[in-house]
């Protein structure tokens, strides 16, 4: 495997997730692995790194032939640490995060620590790839997943991604993906809402709670796609600048305080 490329796998479920199982037997068919995962469930952290605490970093041995981190920090920790610490600066040539349990398409992408994991890895200039299965069941099944795994993870590695993008990929639960589909995030988001309860002492506390609103009807977004029976495959980027709103604040009178 001397000239195979070295793939970075982090998640967001902890590293004796069966998600992550799933996505290492892929990659070991592409390249040398390394693993730097949480050392528990970091689900829907979003891109918060640690700060105020000492991080750990021990190395494990799950599965053979393979160099294997948990970190008892957030995936983004991993990636950061994995980068500065385990590869010593050397990037890896492709950093793939999942398969995560529970989608991570539309708004979701926001909130995912399986996708903050792949955008860390755009953020240091590496190919990064965030792979999600709408199941939460802690015995999905990723089988059907992984030749799609496959597919989009060698065309990855074939033409490279630009600086600054990655790749959210998101697949239905079921063993019949119609194919893949090149998609854009919709525009939906979650309608939320606090379930108030009392604890022994009478004091409130919240669950929260809620359900998933589309609003976006179009038939070229990651919610269609996934209702339809395909596998999403959405090009993600970091940069949140509103570009076209430049030429219209350029219009508005901030006095001589606008140099």
């Amino acid at each position: 495997m001397k000239n195979k490329p070295t793939i970075l796998v982090v998640n967001d479920d902890g590293i004796t997730a069966p998600g992550i199982k799933a996505l290492i037997e892929v990659m070991q068919t592409l390249g040398n692995v390394v693993v730097v995962a949480p050392d528990g469930p970091q689900s829907a952290t979003g891109h918060a790194i640690t700060i105020a605490k000492p991080l750990r970093l021990d190395g494990v041995d799950l599965y053979e032939g393979v160099e294997m981190y948990k970190c008892s920090g957030t995936p983004v920790d991993c990636v950061k640490l994995a980068v500065n610490k385990v590869f010593k600066g050397k990037k890896p040539d492709l950093c793939v995060s999942g398969i995560n349990h529970g989608l991570n398409n539309s708004i979701n992408v926001l909130y995912s620590g399986t996708m903050s994991a792949a955008v860390e890895g755009a953020i240091e200039s590496i190919p990064s790839i965030g792979f999600s299965l709408d199941d939460f069941e802690l015995d999905a099944d990723f089988s059907h997943c992984k030749t799609y795994i496959e597919i989009i993870t060698k065309q990855v590695l074939k033409h490279g991604l630009g600086l600054g993008t990655l790749l959210n990929v998101n697949f239905p639960k079921g063993n019949a993906i119609k194919g893949i589909k090149i998609c854009r995030q919709a525009n939906a988001k979650w309608a939320e809402e606090f379930d108030e309860r009392l604890d022994p002492h009478k004091r409130k506390y919240y669950w929260l709670t809620g359900v998933f609103q589309n609003n976006d009807h179009g038939e070229d977004t990651d919610v269609w796609a996934l209702e339809h029976g395909y596998a999403s495959v959405v090009p993600v980027q970091f940069d949140m600048t509103a570009h076209h709103a430049i030429p219209i604040l350029n219009t508005w009178d901030f006095g001589e305080n606008k140099g």
